[in-house]
């Protein structure tokens, strides 16, 4: 665990929203090196990893995404503020009042903070009335700039990336809340679950590859270059929490159902009874308004069982939260179930 939670720390850290995902493509290719793997990267920059080369049979793979929600500079203002448009579905006050980064493409990174047009209640009555959409909120620079040429002096540009602080925070009692846990979380417990692998703690004897997606957030993620020999994907992202959901921030969640509709009803009920088997804290739910890089790779031509499980992660695409317990019970599931 203090390795996953090491990792997840690092990768929160790390901006990455969808299209921008340099950096933490490259912290997973030196992290898997590491621990003595070859992994590579397709020509859209999914990052791969075998975890066992010499296995021969019928293959399967887990994926999990580093892309995250964010934004991106829409236009300069006139008063030398930044309208934005969002990377990913979010609703914007989500990221009301959230320090951000602007980061140029000539390399230079300022300060800022998304909040409404007239954010003072000493001198706006619409406050909780005003909708908060790229037309009523703007990212106020933190330099002195008070027209477009200014800040374009600057060397920022429409397209530009804004990224959201992901104030990280670790509980005594084994809470996590940090933005970007989706699925930075999930992401860890596959490093976790290679670390271990290459520890020799446990085995499997089939073909077992890791994919860590780019484009997830926007629907392509796992959309090409997967490995050859592959029949069975199990997404590992987000178990969602909510009002008629039972699964929580300390439980494995396993999805029968999401938007784009069933999965494999076989491969499903195949990590149920593995969870139910080794006493892990699980749930099974459906997420109706969600969908995975299975989708993304079913809806490319791949032929696969599919599968969809995850820690509870509360808060999605806001101010997230989940546990340790989650995260271990997640890993164990996968352990237990890919074990041969």
């Amino acid at each position: 665990m203090n390795y996953l939670l090491e990792t997840l720390e690092a990768l929160v850290h790390i901006p990455s929203p969808t299209g921008y995902t340099a950096k933490a493509e490259a912290y997973l290719m030196e992290e898997l090196k590491k621990l003595g793997y070859a992994p590579w990267q397709s020509n859209k920059g999914t990052v791969y990893v075998q975890l066992n080369p010499l296995a021969e049979g019928e293959g399967r793979i887990l994926s999990a995404h580093i892309d995250t929600i964010g934004l991106m500079v829409r236009s300069i203002k006139s008063n030398g503020r930044l309208r934005v448009t969002t990377v990913g579905g979010f609703p914007l006050n989500y990221a009301e009042q959230e320090c951000v980064q602007i980061h140029t493409r000539d390399g230079k990174v300022f300060e800022g903070t998304l909040r409404l047009n007239e954010p003072a209640v000493h001198a706006s009555r619409d406050i909780a009335k005003a909708e908060r959409s790229d037309e009523n909120m703007e990212v106020v620079i933190d330099e002195k700039v008070n027209t477009k040429e200014e800040t374009e002096a600057l060397g920022i540009m429409a397209g530009d990336y804004v990224t959201l602080d992901p104030r990280f925070r670790k509980t005594k009692s084994g809470y996590i809340k940090s933005r970007h846990l989706d699925d930075k979380a999930s992401a860890s417990v596959l490093l976790s679950l290679a670390k271990s692998y290459a520890e020799k703690k446990w085995q499997t004897s089939r073909p077992l590859f890791l994919m860590f997606t780019n484009y997830e957030e926007v629907g392509h993620g796992a959309s090409a270059a997967h490995p050859e020999g592959v029949i069975e994907m199990i997404a590992v992202d987000m178990g969602v929490v909510g009002d008629d959901l039972t699964t929580d921030e300390t439980k494995v969640s396993i999805c029968a159902k999401d938007s784009t509709g069933p999965y494999n009803y076989a491969l499903t009920d195949a990590l149920v009874k593995v969870a139910k088997e080794n006493g892990l804290q699980y749930a099974v739910d459906i997420y109706p308004y969600y969908g995975s890089d299975t989708a993304a790779a079913l809806g490319a031509g791949y032929d696969y069982r599919h599968a969809l499980i995850g820690p509870g992660v509360a808060a999605s695409h806001g101010y997230e939260r989940t546990h340790v317990e989650g995260l271990e019970n997640t890993k164990k599931l996968l352990m237990a179930f890919l074990k041969e």
